[in-house]
Order: structure tokens, then sequence, then C-alpha cells
């Protein structure tokens, strides 16, 4: 699993029937670094399962996990939003989400 931040909507109205129905978002995967959640590597377009909204910080998970939630299962999805995180604790303390 890895944290995110949504940063955008990904809309495609032709695409495999296989993501019919599926919400896509444009997430921004973070790091730690010096205490904090830092932005890094690319932007990565995950299918949402749990409502994750714009600003969220929230958990994902790729390859072939990804594939293993009840709205994933059988389509091609490589990325997929498992939940929305509520707090992040390093060292005993809090960690402001970015």
């Amino acid at each position: 699993m890895f944290l995110a931040k949504v940063v955008g909507n990904v809309v495609s109205t032709h695409k495999n029937p296989g993501f019919e129905g599926m919400k896509l978002l444009l997430i921004q995967p973070h790091i730690k670094k010096d205490q904090k959640l830092v932005p890094s590597g690319s932007s990565v377009v995950a299918v949402d399962s749990v409502g994750a909204g714009n600003g969220e910080l929230v958990m994902f998970t790729q390859g072939s996990s990804a594939r293993l939630t009840e709205r994933t299962k059988d389509a091609p999805v490589d990325a997929v939003i498992i939940g929305i995180v509520d707090t992040v604790e390093l060292d005993g303390k809090n960690v402001e989400k970015p």
C-alpha cells in the first residue's frame, strides 16, 4: 500500500468495457521526508473504490493487488484507491496531511 493525494478527476467516454461505471482519479504519490509527507514520482490514474474526493489523502495499491477488490475484479486495473486517510503518525506525532 502507498499514500497519495487526490489531485484531479479523469474522464474517459471511450474506454474498455471493464471500466464502465468506475470513477477514475488522478493521484500524486507521497513519501516521508524530514518528518513530512512530500510528493514523489509521477502521478497515477487510479480507480476509486471508496468515494474519495479531490484534495484527500488516500491509500492505494498497484499491480495484481489492485484487481482484488469487488469493484475491480476482472478489470484491467493497475491502481485502486482502497482507503481515505484520517491521520498519519510518525514517531508518536501526527503529521500534517498534504
